[in-house]
C-alpha cells in the first residue's frame, strides 16, 4: 500500500515540476535554517564528557577584595574568582578526599625541535598533574601519561598531541624522545591520539571553543622553570613583599584552575566541609575577609553559569523554527490548490470503492515524499553553511575546524522536522480533499 502511494506520488509531483520544486524549495529552506542554527547551538550546548560529567567539579573560593566583589561577565556567574590562588591550591590539594585531582594553568613557551625539522615557536603549553588525564578521559596512541612520582620531582616530562608528534618526529613512536622547551630537555611520556572534546570545558576561563593545548607538562615545574601564565589571571591587594614570579605564587592573583573528582553526595559534602574549614582558618589569619562562598560546581552547571552557549543561538534557534513554521504554514495554500486540481482523480477513486482513509493517506505520503526531498537538500544547505561557518569561526576565534557539523542527533533532528512540517503543510488540504463528494466530479469526466 505505501509504495502503491510513493508511485503514485512522484507520478503527481513529475506533473507540475515547477509547482513541485516550489513547494520542495520552501521545506528546503526551512530545514536549513533551522538545523544550522540547531546545530551551533548543539556545539555549544552537548555534554563534553557524558561518563563524568557529574563527578568532574570546579572549585572556587571567594578570596577576593573584601571592599568590593568580584566583577563578573554576566549575572549568572557568581560574584567570585573564577580561578584560585596559588597558595590556595597547594594547601586544598593535601586534601584526600577527591578521587582525583588536578591544579592547571597554560603557559606560552619556546619549543626547540631538530633544526632539520623546523625552526624554534613559541607554543601554548598546559601544566597539569597526572590526574588530568584520567579526570578527563584523555585517550593515548603511544605511551601513557607520566606517574605521581614524575608529579613530585618534579621530572621533566611531556605528554604531546598527536599533531605536535606528527610536527616534531613525522608521527613515529616518539616515547622516551626528547624535546627541548625553553632551556629544559623535556623526555616523551605519551603521544594523545585525537581528543576534541565539544567545548573546551575544562579551562572556563578562556574560549570554549578553541582545540585542546598541543603540550602538557608536570605542574610542579612551574617554580623551578619560574612559567608565568598565559591567560587570565585576576589580583588584588598590595604588591607582594617577594619580587618577581615568586611574589605572584604568594600572591592574591587568581591564575589557577582547579578540578576535583568527587564520585558521590557524600564525598562531595565532605570536600565542601573541607573547603570551609580551610577558608574558616585562614579568617584567623587575616585572608577571606568576604563571607564564605565556596563553590564545587560540576561540569554542566559551570557551562550554565559561564554561559558556554551563547544567549544569541537561543534566540536563532526559536526564530528558525517559527520560519519553518511559517514555510510549512505558507504552503498550504499550494498543496490545497495542487489536490484540488485532481478532485476529478479523487471521485474515480472514491467510486471504484477508495475510503476516505485511502485517499488521505494517498495525499499524506505525497507530503511527505515532499518533505524528505525538500528536508535531504535543506540537510545539504545546511551542510555548506556550516563548513563556512566553521571556517569562519576558525579564522576569528581560533576554533577547532570540525566545531559545527552536523552528527547523527542533528540529521536526525533535521528528518524530524521535515517529517513534522511536511504533515503540518498537507494535513488539512489532504482532509479536504478526501471529504469531497466524488458524484460532483464524476458527472464532468
Amino acid at each position: 500500500m505505501i509504495l502503491h502511494n510513493l508511485r503514485i506520488a512522484w507520478k503527481s509531483l513529475q506533473r507540475n515540476r515547477v509547482l513541485s520544486l516550489l513547494i520542495v524549495s520552501g521545506i528546503a529552506l526551512g530545514i536549513a535554517l533551522s538545523t544550522t542554527f540547531t546545530t551551533i547551538r548543539h556545539a555549544f550546548a552537548q555534554d563534553p564528557i557524558p561518563a563524568k560529567s557529574g563527578v568532574l567539579h570546579y572549585v572556587r573560593l571567594d578570596s577576593w577584595d573584601p571592599a568590593k566583589a568580584y566583577p563578573t561577565q554576566s549575572p549568572a556567574m557568581a560574584p567570585i574568582p573564577t580561578q584560585i590562588t596559588y597558595r590556595d591550591m597547594r594547601e586544598i590539594m593535601k586534601s584526600t578526599i577527591p578521587a582525583r585531582q588536578t591544579a592547571a594553568y597554560k603557559s606560552n613557551l619556546y619549543v626547540f625541535p631538530d633544526p632539520k625539522v623546523s625552526r624554534p615557536f613559541k607554543e601554548v603549553v598546559r601544566l597539569c598533574f597526572s590526574d588530568f588525564f584520567p579526570m578527563f578521559q584523555v585517550p593515548f596512541k603511544y605511551g601513557a601519561a607520566w606517574d605521581k612520582k614524575a608529579d613530585e620531582g618534579p621530572e621533566p616530562v611531556v605528554v604531546i598531541s598527536e599533531a605536535m608528534n606528527e610536527k616534531l618526529f613525522g608521527g613515529a613512536n616518539s616515547v622516551g624522545r626528547t624535546v627541548r622547551i625553553e632551556s629544559t630537555e623535556f623526555r616523551v611520556a605519551g603521544v594523545l591520539d585525537r581528543w576534541m572534546p565539544s567545548v573546551k570545558f575544562y579551562d572556563p576561563t578562556q574560549n570554549f571553543v578553541q582545540p585542546p593545548e598541543e603540550i602538557y607538562m608536570p605542574f610542579n615545574l612551574a617554580l623551578p622553570m619560574k612559567i608565568l601564565p598565559f591567560g587570565n589571571s585576576d589580583g588584588w591587594g598590595p604588591s607582594p613583599a617577594v619580587p618577581g614570579f615568586e611574589g605572584r605564587l604568594v600572591s592574591e592573583t587568581c591564575f589557577i584552575q582547579m578540578w576535583v573528582e568527587l564520585p558521590d553526595a557524600k564525598t562531595k559534602k565532605a570536600y565542601e566541609d573541607f573547603l570551609a574549614a580551610y577558608v574558616l582558618e585562614q579568617k584567623r589569619h587575616g585572608r577571606f575577609q568576604r563571607p564564605l562562598n565556596n563553590r564545587v560546581t560540576p561540569v554542566l552547571d559551570l557551562m550554565t553559569e559561564f554561559q558556554v552557549v551563547p544567549p544569541e543561538t537561543n534566540a536563532l534557534v526559536i526564530v528558525s523554527l517559527l520560519f519553518l513554521a511559517v514555510c510549512a504554514l505558507n504552503l498550504i495554500g499550494l498543496l490545497l490548490g495542487k489536490f484540488l486540481a485532481r478532485a476529478g482523480e479523487v471521485g474515480v477513486r472514491r467510486a471504484l470503492g477508495a475510503s476516505r482513509l485511502d485517499i488521505f493517506l494517498q495525499h499524506i505520503v505525497e507530503c511527505e515524499l515532499i518533505a524528505v526531498i525538500g528536508g535531504a537538500l535543506g540537510l545539504l544547505i545546511s551542510a555548506g553553511v556550516l563548513v563556512s561557518v566553521s571556517s569562519w569561526a576558525k579564522t576569528v576565534a581560533n576554533a577547532r575546524p570540525d566545531m559545527f557539523r552536523l552528527d547523527v542527533p542533528m540529521v536526525s533532528l533535521a528528518v524530524g522536522l521535515s517529517l513534522l512540517a511536511g504533515f503540518v503543510a498537507g494535513a488539512y488540504p489532504a482532509w479536504r480533499t478526501c471529504r469531497l463528494a466524488p458524484a460532483i466530479h464524476l458527472k464532468l469526466q
